[in-house]
């Protein structure tokens, strides 16, 4: 399975976290106060595969019989998936405790979840990515009932199964019609004859089936249906982990099999249409229904999905330049998005309340600082320089003027310009506005660390885009 040691040496964030869940799990059978340990040893455990994840990323190389890549952007996917849910594990020790819905499998779910993401991160063969795909769902269906308590929360992972196992279906019967033309699921061996398996109609078919599955999972028009129902009935922590684990493993899942496209000019014709189309309507129903919405859990969900339509653009350049514009992208939206979700789960009171829009007024004369860290996150998901969210935004448009979809750029930018209301109306409310009522909060130090470290990571990303971009590049 392994040439050598230094080959097994790169795998090794995908074995710290599988040793983690095991710990994880004799932790929690055997120790009375696991809630209190099993947080920390994720942080450890996230930390951990991520730092060693981006000090690996020139160890290039494919292993496990040429099923699994390790190294370059797949290296970055890694640090993404874990110090985003390091994030998230950090906001959740008090959120869990606010709601006392501490369950011992939470943290072993989380973990198993984000294992999940790294296969389909670093996938060269079709059934791994199905494997983590799987891997990951399940656990997301568990984590979004996980406050049992709530009907809502049980609704929303009720409706995320169902729609989840529609769309597994679409992937499965994509990858059955692409075996069934290709005789293999490597791949690069796909890769290397999608010369003559381009006119195969089979072959087609299968391949839009398996994007069309992979629209559900990245949120896009019209597979969008499940988002803002789960975003609104999970927990506050864990929907930021959907928004953004959830979606950049799927968008690296699409990459990988979408490798054909990218090293050969005149194949991304084939899938243009259908990607610019998602893309248009992603935007543009995201960014015009979010408006309406008067719960902030359900304004971000439409949000995300007018994300997904500006990532897409990525998608449907077809060229290097629009795929190092989506790996940037998503990792300025992993952090900014989790800013977001954090400093709500910190304002969040029981019962769901305060997650009217209307609650945030008045917010920057008791919580200065708070509302200070929530306004970089909106301008960011806006797309205002200097922060992350602007230099995602730029790089797709920039990829698709390069593969002459300037009209794609122009309706992104059109989109990018009604999303100004949504995302400044918080500001507005926080800043301009006063609040008719005393909203209690609940302290939580480890929920502002997480915020705060989120923040800094998307100011950081604003400051110095290139030398980010040019990491991704270099492996491309």
């Amino acid at each position: 399975m392994f040439n050598n040691f230094h080959e097994f040496l790169n795998i090794l964030p995908l074995v710290i976290l599988g040793a983690g869940i095991l710990i994880s799990l004799v932790i929690e059978m055997y120790f009375g106060k696991s809630e209190k340990i099993l947080p920390w040893i994720s942080i450890i455990v996230f930390l951990g595969a991520a730092f060693y994840a981006l000090l690996t990323v020139d160890s290039v190389s494919v292993v496990m019989q040429d099923m699994l890549a390790t190294g370059g952007n797949v290296n970055i996917f890694y640090f993404i998936f874990c110090l985003g849910a390091a994030v998230v594990s950090l906001l959740s020790i008090d959120y869990l405790k606010k709601y006392g819905t501490y369950y011992g499998e939470y943290y072993v779910l989380l973990q198993s979840s984000v294992l999940g993401m790294m296969f389909m991160a670093g996938a060269k063969d079709l059934f791994m990515i199905f494997l983590g795909l799987e891997l990951m769902s399940i656990c997301f269906y568990a984590l979004a009932g996980i406050n049992r308590k709530r009907l809502s929360a049980n609704e929303a992972s009720l409706k995320y199964f169902l729609l989840g196992a529609f769309a597994t279906g679409f992937i499965v019967y994509g990858i059955a019609l692409i075996y069934g033309s290709a005789h293999t699921t490597s791949i690069n061996s796909i890769i290397t004859g999608f010369s003559s398996l381009k006119s195969n109609i089979l072959f087609i078919a299968g391949a839009l089936l398996f994007l069309i599955g992979f629209s559900f999972k990245i949120a896009a028009f019209p597979f969008h249906m499940w988002v803002p129902d789960v975003y609104q009935g999970a927990s506050t922590t864990i929907a930021g982990l959907f928004s953004t684990g959830g979606k950049a493993a799927a968008f690296s899942a699409i990459i990988a099999t979408l490798s054909a496209v990218f090293s050969n000019a005149q194949v991304h014709n084939l899938f243009e249409p259908y990607l610019a189309v998602i893309a248009v309507f992603s935007m543009l129903f995201g960014s015009i229904v979010a408006i309406s919405q008067s719960n902030i859990k359900r304004m971000l969900a439409y949000s995300s999905i007018a994300h997904a339509g500006y990532m897409i653009i990525g998608l449907a350049a077809g060229n290097y330049d629009g795929i190092a514009g989506i790996i940037f992208y998503l990792s300025a939206y992993t952090f900014m998005n989790l800013g977001a979700f954090g400093i709500i789960a910190l304002i969040e009171g029981e019962n769901e309340s305060n997650l009217d829009i209307n609650s945030y007024a008045g917010l920057s004369s008791r919580k200065p600082f708070l509302s200070a860290l929530l306004a970089i996150c909106m301008f960011s998901l806006a797309g205002i320089p200097p922060f992350a969210g602007f230099f995602g935004k730029y790089y797709v448009f920039v990829s698709a003027i390069k593969a002459h979809l300037t009209w794609l750029a122009i309706v992104g930018v059109f989109s990018s310009a009604i999303s100004l209301y949504f995302y400044l109306r918080i500001v507005v409310l926080m800043y301009f506005k006063d609040s008719s009522e005393e909203i209690p909060f609940a302290k939580s130090n480890t929920g502002l660390l997480a915020v705060v470290i989120s923040v800094l990571l998307v100011i950081v990303l604003g400051i110095a885009p290139g030398t980010f971009i040019s990491l991704i590049s270099s492996f491309l």
